[in-house]
């Protein structure tokens, strides 16, 4: 499609002042951890670590930290096993009810998050269900499907259907089929669902905040708790920088292995 000359410029402007509103709040932030000044100072003053040091040893933000760990990777497991089961189910065979089940299965990706987190701690409180890290990782594990299950089914969709005949043709049973001959074709794509399902967990703050136990941080909680107290700003900038560059990776690697298994078919 040919674009004026002007509509190029306006793209490209409007492009650039999209990517500002997005990164400059975050690259503030990320000036911030390293500036002598304490707050949301503008403009940032001077250059120090003491506040990365601070955070190192600062028993909350590592508590924290340890917490959306192990929660995000509890979610992640539950969502790989649940996600690509699913996705094998809905992509391989014909059945009444399939689109609906497809559509309760993207559903809660789509809902906002205060009405998934109440929900939850309605269904929680009427069952009798003490809030803990069970009904943390249960929480999180009903949007990770999602994830797990988009990338799956949609490499399922581009894999050979005569590839489970040939295997038979050759001798090997189902097991070994799977183990062999699908299992390869899909790993980058799990491994790119796990990843994505993993960051989505870990920086997750609105269903949490429904679905945890009183006194229970994680990162996202901790640093949200804390960016209104003066005296722990400075811990909160740091922790957040952490936050953005430790997710860079997996969305990262994401994305690349999405490209991978894109430019793969069979």
């Amino acid at each position: 499609m040919y674009l004026s000359r002007r509509a190029r410029v306006a793209l490209r402007v409007v492009t650039w002042l999209v990517l500002v509103a997005l990164y400059f709040p975050l690259l503030l932030v990320m000036r911030l951890s390293i500036a002598t000044s304490r707050g949301f100072t503008w403009p940032p003053s001077g250059f120090t670590l003491e506040h990365w040091s601070d955070a190192a040893h600062a028993d909350g933000p590592r508590a924290a930290l340890w917490n959306s760990l192990t929660i995000a990777a509890g979610a992640t497991l539950v969502a790989l096993v649940l996600g690509s089961l699913a996705a094998a189910a809905l992509t391989r065979y014909r059945f009444f009810g399939r689109d609906v089940i497809s559509l309760m299965l993207v559903l809660p990706l789509a809902l906002p998050g205060i009405v998934t987190g109440i929900a939850f701690n309605s269904g929680f409180a009427r069952l009798g269900v003490d809030l803990s890290r069970a009904t943390l990782i249960t929480a999180h594990a009903t949007f990770c499907i999602v994830i797990v299950f988009n990338n799956v089914a949609a490499r399922m969709r581009q894999l050979s259907p005569n590839l489970e005949e040939a295997s038979a043709d050759l001798g090997a049973d189902q097991l070994h089929t799977f183990l062999h001959v699908r299992l390869p074709l899909l790993a980058s794509s799990l491994l790119a669902g796990g990843l994505l399902a993993f960051a989505l967990s870990f920086d997750e703050i609105i269903v949490t905040t429904f679905t945890a136990a009183g006194g229970f941080q994680t990162l996202p909680l901790w640093i949200f708790q804390n960016m209104f107290r003066d005296t722990s700003l400075p811990l909160v900038n740091v922790t957040a920088t952490f936050v953005v560059l430790v997710m860079v990776l997996p969305v990262y690697l994401a994305q690349r292995l999405t490209d991978v298994a894109a430019g793969g078919r069979t």
